[in-house]
């Protein structure tokens, strides 16, 4: 399977995900033994316009254990010529001249394929605005299936603010490749899942509910995916208070939930999930995110390998 621009979760059928699995599974036995020089001269370029620690971080250190070269900024529309009025294409066009890929996080939901169109390399989405964020969903599902042995038959239960939340369109459209998927979203009353979600699993078979009640969905749920209430998305303080502190996982909500069940989170959490939490073994959330290294050298070397 070829692979060159990653833009969205939508790209991706069951074997092009089983391929880059097994790509993941290998790369494991890579960090092991130390790193790679095989691609030594490669140069990843991070353009970052919205702030980020994992994913970032993850795609710098993926490319390094890789034996690539890595030059970017972390704050784009600040250190950048974007300040002076350049355009986004503009900047991929010469951005491209200087890379073999270019990772791009940015506020405006399609700007990665907005670079993708201009791009004489492979552009990587890492998140674009409140539209999707690809890696972070082929990470989460990598570690479903790491942590529980499967990905059919499967009951999920995404929580928080899924109207903004990338992470969670980004793998309710991967979870569309698989069998006998359910999805209970549990959210504020402003912040439900966008009815283009919706459709799109409608249009996929996939079964879902909307239910208010945590506890009541926690206690069948095979993952409880958590995220965070995400202050910057709101256009007033007081939508974002009303969404603020409703779902919580703590001590109580461990009380539900089956013993083979997990928790995941693409982090950064902000009271979401209670620090309690953090010792219990279905807390997976810090095994997630260093996952999140492995998909991303295995996205690199996909890319590379075209």
């Amino acid at each position: 399977m070829e692979l060159y621009h990653v833009l969205g979760a939508k790209q991706f059928n069951r074997k092009m995900l089983d391929e880059i699995f097994d790509i993941t599974r290998s790369m494991e036995d890579v960090v092991e033994a130390g790193g790679s020089d095989r691609y030594a001269n490669k140069v990843l370029t991070t353009l970052f316009f919205e702030p980020s620690t994992r994913t970032r971080l993850s795609f710098e250190s993926a490319m390094s254990r890789l034996g690539g070269k890595v030059i970017g900024t972390e704050n784009a529309a600040q250190f950048s010529s974007t300040i002076k009025g350049e355009t986004l294409e503009d900047t991929i066009r010469v951005v491209s001249a200087y890379s073999d890929v270019i990772v791009i996080r940015h506020t405006d939901i399609g700007a990665a394929e907005r670079a993708a169109a201009v791009a004489t390399v492979p552009i990587i989405n890492a998140g674009d605005g409140a539209g999707e964020h690809p890696s972070q969903a082929l990470l989460d599902l990598y570690t479903i299936q790491k942590e529980i042995g499967r990905l059919d038959d499967l009951n999920i239960v995404m929580i928080g603010d899924l109207a903004n939340g990338r992470t969670v369109h980004s793998l309710c459209y991967l979870l569309t490749n698989y069998h006998n998927i359910h999805i209970s979203f549990t959210a504020p009353e402003n912040v439900q899942i966008p009815s283009t979600v919706k459709k799109y699993l409608d249009e996929k078979g996939i079964t879902y509910v909307e239910e208010y009640d945590l506890a009541k969905v926690a206690a069948n749920a095979d993952v409880l995916y958590q995220t965070r209430i995400q202050k910057e998305r709101f256009m007033s303080l007081d939508e974002y208070e009303k969404a603020r502190g409703q779902y919580i996982i703590d001590r109580d909500i461990l009380g539900f939930m089956k013993q083979d069940s997990i928790i995941l989170h693409p982090l950064p959490r902000a009271g979401e999930i209670a620090v309690e939490v953090d010792q219990d073994p279905r807390a997976a959330y810090f095994r997630q995110a260093q996952n999140g290294l492995y998909i991303r050298m295995a996205l690199i070397q996909k890319c590379f390998n075209r």
